[in-house]
């Protein structure tokens, strides 16, 4: 049986494991160390190594980030029995003309794959919420239409999900950091989609 710790001695932690991104491995050459005789001409590119200001802030994005993403998952699960991807989906089809959309044209904005969507969307035509119809002008095209119980399920459900978005992040921040989070999440966003026509990027394939 494990011993508890006592009420007035703390647990001593273990020592934490070193971030692969903060430090230099401890037998990697330093940046100022001479190659070795036999060694490529070339010295290697150093890698950039965090430093702690830096990690601190790739932790707290990372911490945040899982936990807002398991808090609305579990709000959307208990409230409709969806987790947030799905959730999107609905709020995709519900804003667009005639509430439906090609599936490419949701595949780019959702930043997945087709064939994840298709699976996805397979699920929502299941519940009743979606339906595909096929695309006049494109035989391999699809459309994904909202049905009006889609809707219903989604006017029902809007409600506590911004509520548990508004508590869980704009509750917390002022007007000032908000703005700033939003101008650096654009910048971030920016610098991962390449505005080429033959960028590698998974919903454009």
């Amino acid at each position: 049986m494990t011993t508890a710790p006592s009420s007035v001695t703390p647990p001593s932690a273990p020592p934490a494991p070193a971030s692969p991104l903060a430090e230099q491995p401890p037998d990697a050459p330093t940046a100022t160390e001479p190659p070795q005789a036999g060694d490529d001409a070339t010295p290697a590119v150093q890698p950039r190594w965090l430093d702690a200001d830096e990690q601190r802030v790739w932790q707290a994005y990372l911490s945040a980030t899982t936990l807002l993403d398991d808090h609305l998952d579990r709000q959307l699960q208990r409230d409709a029995g969806m987790p947030h991807v799905y959730y999107g989906f609905l709020v995709q089809l519900s804003e667009a003309p005639r509430r439906r959309l090609r599936m490419t044209e949701m595949a780019r904005a959702a930043k997945i794959t087709r064939s994840r969507l298709s699976h996805a969307i397979a699920r929502l035509e299941r519940n009743g919420w979606v339906t595909r119809e096929n695309c006049p002008s494109d035989r391999r095209g699809q459309f994904a239409v909202l049905t009006d119980q889609g809707y219903e399920v989604l006017r029902r459900t809007a409600p506590g999900h911004v509520e548990a978005v508004r508590q869980a992040l704009f509750d917390r921040l002022t007007p000032a950091q908000q703005k700033s989070l939003g101008e650096i999440m654009e910048i971030v966003a920016e610098g991962l989609q390449p505005l080429d026509a033959g960028a590698d990027l998974p919903w454009l394939r």
